[in-house]
């Protein structure tokens, strides 16, 4: 049996982050003590993938080659695939076909922080759905910024529209997306939008009228980001700042979640945590070590 598929799409001209991104690829800032791209990498961990594409653009699919290789370290296996152009979150779907295969497989966006108690058994219930998709709804303030849900007199989901100017509803649908076999099959019937994309809505939209779409609302205890923008990236690094420090228990750290999955051994996890011992992020690692040490 072939393991579990997972897709990061870290592509994108970064443009709402500019000047930041003229010459680093907005997946590689720091959200406090690691780089934006950790917490997408560790939520697909936390479901259980650990058969990974990362998808970017050409010119800067080298960054991450040098800061992950090939995910050996952490028990993964990462390969990577070009975005020649931004031309939507569906097209993922579209250039990583053969990775795929004909197996299930989950999208994330690179961009994407998701903190949430409950999210190791969370996210490996939706994983292991045979049929259809599992697509995650945040409220929030804003929802003309994101695809939002439109429900009907009972409650149920009956469409989703994409960046409203009058939105039906406060449910954004995130940037974790799990869709069954099917998803490369529905992908290669969509058109680009009127934005040229092809926009994962409206894939989304296939697996509704399907009546096989699946939505997962987070509630209280749940926290996510959108961290592709100044104003909610600080908010971000201001979060993982103070639930680290006040509670002393690591954010996406991919050495600590290898680890407690068995991905990695000890030993492994040993070299890790000694790669980087003046750091806070360093110390961290040791602080777990010398914890395992003693028992």
């Amino acid at each position: 049996m072939s393991s579990p598929k997972g897709i990061v799409l870290a592509g994108g001209s970064g443009s709402r982050l500019a000047p930041m991104t003229a010459v680093v690829n907005k997946h590689l800032l720091p959200v406090y003590d690691k780089p934006l791209i950790y917490y997408s990498l560790s939520t697909l961990m936390l479901a259980g993938i650990r058969d990974i594409l990362l998808i970017s653009a050409p010119s800067q699919l080298g960054q991450f080659e040098q800061l992950i290789g090939d995910g050996s370290q952490w028990g993964l296996k990462v390969a990577y695939a070009p975005q020649p152009a931004p031309e939507g979150l569906a097209q993922a779907l579209l250039i990583g076909a053969d990775f795929i295969g004909d197996d299930p497989v989950a999208l994330i966006l690179g961009d994407n922080v998701l903190y949430a108690n409950d999210l190791s058994t969370l996210l490996p219930e939706a994983r292991a759905a045979n049929v259809g998709a599992t697509i995650f709804s945040y409220h929030v303030r804003t929802p003309e910024r994101y695809g939002v849900l439109v429900f009907d007199d009972a409650g149920r989901v009956i469409d989703i529209e994409e960046k409203p100017e009058v939105p039906k509803s406060n449910d954004a649908v995130t940037g974790l997306y799990f869709y069954d076999s099917r998803a490369v099959a529905f992908a290669r019937r969509l058109r680009k939008s009127d934005r040229g994309e092809y926009e994962i809505t409206d894939l989304n939209r296939l697996y509704l009228r399907d009546g096989t779409l699946r939505v997962c609302r987070l509630g209280r205890g749940t926290i996510w980001f959108d961290a592709g923008a100044p104003d909610s990236l600080h908010q971000a690094a201001s979060f993982v700042e103070l639930t680290q420090t006040r509670s002393n228990l690591g954010i996406a750290f991919p050495e600590e979640i290898a680890y407690r999955l068995g991905y990695i051994d000890r030993e492994a996890f040993r070299a890790l945590a000694a790669k980087a011992p003046h750091t806070e992020y360093g110390r961290y690692l040791a602080a777990i070590m010398a914890e395992e040490d003693q028992r």
